[in-house]
């Protein structure tokens, strides 16, 4: 079961997918906040603003961590 957990808190999926729930979660507070229906104009960009700053995340914790 151990293996399944990253060992370090720099591993980069570790990382990447904290950045990924923290940007989704910032996502969700806004969205609750903004009155109105997402177009799916809308769906697409906010799946854009989730993944791009989990990959940043990812690829500068593969080369710096």
């Amino acid at each position: 079961m151990s293996g399944e957990f990253p060992s370090s808190w720099t591993d980069p999926t570790y990382v990447s997918t904290v950045v990924m729930v923290l940007a989704a979660g910032a996502l969700l507070f806004y969205a609750a906040l903004t009155p109105g229906n997402p177009a799916p104009e809308t769906v697409g960009f906010v799946l854009l603003w989730i993944s791009a700053p989990a990959t940043v995340a990812y690829e500068l914790a593969r080369r710096f961590g």
